[in-house]
């Protein structure tokens, strides 16, 4: 069986928002080498629709290979998405759910050749609190924003974590790897 792996960005206090963090070099080139591990990534409509934007990227490239290589790794995965108001995904990779999150990942889980990438806020928390999530990986910026969106602040109960790995990157961001202990 695949892992669920949960990625995602936030600032040293918590705060998980697009528009912070460090988008560099780095950054792109680390989650095109998740994405092009992954088989499918997960997401709610909100991420969804700001993914989309690598879509136009795609359509006329930065000319910067980092950013250009994750548009092209996100346009190539398969895309899950978990919206009940979207018709319509307008990307030929992605989809939308027609099950319960509950039942898509454990279909998944099933018959994935590779590993499940779960990219959205709201689907990381839900499969937090359901015990549904196998590794986290989360990217700490080195930024204080003050305000904003917590990453995990409906979690419903506490939670203990295994730091299997770390990565730094070059600019003071980190990524820690870490897997849910089952007590």
């Amino acid at each position: 069986m695949k892992k669920v792996i949960a990625a995602f960005n936030m600032t040293l206090d918590g705060v998980c928002d697009h528009t912070t963090g460090v988008a560099d070099e780095d950054l792109h080139k680390h989650y095109a080498e998740l994405i092009d591990n992954g088989g499918v990534i997960l997401y709610g409509r909100t991420t969804y629709q700001l993914m989309q934007f690598w879509q136009e990227l795609l359509k006329k490239p930065s000319g910067e290979k980092s950013r250009d290589d994750f548009a092209n790794s996100i346009d190539n995965i398969q895309k899950l998405i978990f919206s009940n108001t979207l018709k319509d995904t307008a990307w030929d990779t992605a989809k939308l759910a027609k099950r319960s999150l509950d039942e898509e990942i454990l279909e998944l889980k099933q018959h994935a050749e590779k590993d499940i990438l779960v990219g959205s806020r709201s689907l990381i928390i839900q499969l937090l609190n359901r015990n549904l999530i196998d590794e986290l990986q989360i990217c700490i910026h080195p930024i204080i924003e003050g305000k904003g969106l917590s990453l995990f602040d409906q979690i419903e109960n506490k939670i203990m974590l295994k730091l299997i790995k770390t990565k730094l990157l070059s600019s003071g961001a980190a990524v820690f790897y870490y897997e849910p202990t089952r007590e």
